[in-house]
C-alpha cells in the first residue's frame, strides 16, 4: 500500500465519512457486543484509527471513568472527532465526572505512547490500511500492558469480490485491494507477543442501486484504491462503461451486491518472551523438596 495515498483518501473523505460509514457503525456495534463477555475495566483505552471519532462516545458511555486516546493519521478526520465534543465540555473537562479524551495525530505503526501503558486497545476497520501489519501489531503490543486487551475488526479477503471479478471481466488492471486471511492475522498476533487470540469472521453484503453509487460509497468512506502499483489516472469513458456493464450483470432483484468480509479478533498481552535487547527470558519454578 501507498501510505500517502491512504492518508489523502481519508483527508478527502472526512466531511462525508459519517453519512456514508454505515458498515463501520454496524461493525462497531457488533464489536461492542463482544465486550459484554470481557471482564475488564480499563483505566486507559487507545482507539487506533479513530477516524471521525464515532466509536469514542459509546466506549466512553461503557467506561465513563477511563482515560481515552484517539489516534488517527488524518487531521481532517480528527477535526471531525473534535467537533463531536460539546464546546462546554472542551472548556470544563471536570464537569459531570469522567475524563477527557485526547485526540492525537499519528501513524498507528509508530505510536507516541509509552510502553505497557494501555489497558485496552480498540481498532475498528483500520488495520487493513496498514502496509506492514506484523510491524503494526508489534507496535500495539509494545503499548499494551501485560494482561491488557487488544480488540479489533478489519476487512478480509472476500471483500469486494464482485468488483474484483468485474474488473477482470472488463479486462482492466486491478484497482481493488486484496486483504489478509483471518488465520494469517491470528498467526501474526502470536508472533507479535499476544496470547490466546480469538478470531472469527462473517460476510455482510451491502447493496446499491447503480455502480456509480458503489463507487461513491467507497470514495466517501476513504475506500479508494491505494495500491502502490495501482494504475495512475482515471478510467476512460469506454473502460468505465465496460466495468459498469460487468457489475450490472451481477444485480440481484435489481440491486448490485457488494460483499464485505469482516474479521473480528481479540487477544491479550502475554508475559514478555524476551528482553528489549533480544535476549530470551527463561522462567524457572522452584520445585518442592521431598
Amino acid at each position: 500500500l501507498d501510505a500517502r495515498a491512504v492518508a489523502r483518501g481519508f483527508e478527502r473523505a472526512a466531511a462525508r465519512f459519517d453519512d456514508a460509514a454505515v458498515l463501520h457503525r454496524e461493525v462497531a456495534r457488533r464489536m461492542a457486543e463482544r465486550l459484554d463477555m470481557v471482564m475488564l475495566k480499563p483505566a486507559r483505552l487507545l482507539d487506533l484509527g479513530c477516524g471521525s471519532g464515532a466509536d469514542l462516545q459509546p466506549l466512553r458511555a461503557r467506561y465513563p471513568d477511563m482515560q481515552m486516546i484517539g489516534i488517527d493519521r488524518s487531521a481532517a478526520m480528527l477535526a471531525q472527532a473534535a467537533a463531536r465534543t460539546p464546546r462546554w465540555r472542551r472548556w470544563l473537562p471536570g464537569v459531570l465526572g469522567g475524563r477527557q479524551t485526547a485526540l492525537v495525530r499519528a501513524d498507528i505503526a509508530r505510536l507516541p505512547i509509552a510502553p505497557r501503558s494501555i489497558d485496552m486497545a480498540w481498532s475498528n476497520m483500520a488495520l487493513h490500511w496498514q502496509a506492514d501489519l506484523p510491524a503494526t501489531l508489534r507496535e500495539v503490543q509494545r503499548c499494551v500492558r501485560v494482561g491488557g486487551l487488544f480488540m479489533f475488526s478489519m476487512l478480509g479477503p472476500d471483500t469486494l469480490r464482485e468488483l474484483r471479478g468485474a474488473l477482470a471481466e472488463a479486462g482492466l488492471p486491478l484497482r481493488a485491494h486484496r486483504f489478509i486471511d483471518m488465520h494469517d492475522v491470528g498467526d501474526m498476533l502470536v508472533e507479535a507477543g499476544f496470547a490466546e487470540p480469538v478470531m472469527d469472521m462473517e460476510h455482510i453484503t451491502l447493496t446499491f442501486d447503480t455502480p456509480a453509487a458503489l463507487y461513491r460509497d467507497l470514495a466517501d468512506t476513504g475506500g479508494h484504491c491505494a495500491l502502490a502499483a495501482r494504475p495512475r489516472g482515471l478510467l476512460t469513458p469506454r473502460a468505465r462503461a465496460r466495468l459498469d456493464d460487468a457489475l450490472l450483470r451481477l444485480r440481484d432483484d435489481g440491486r448490485l451486491p457488494a460483499t464485505m468480509e469482516i474479521i473480528y479478533g481479540h487477544a491479550w498481552r502475554g508475559e514478555p518472551r524476551q528482553t528489549e535487547d533480544g535476549r530470551a527470558i527463561i522462567q524457572f519454578e522452584r520445585g518442592r523438596r521431598r
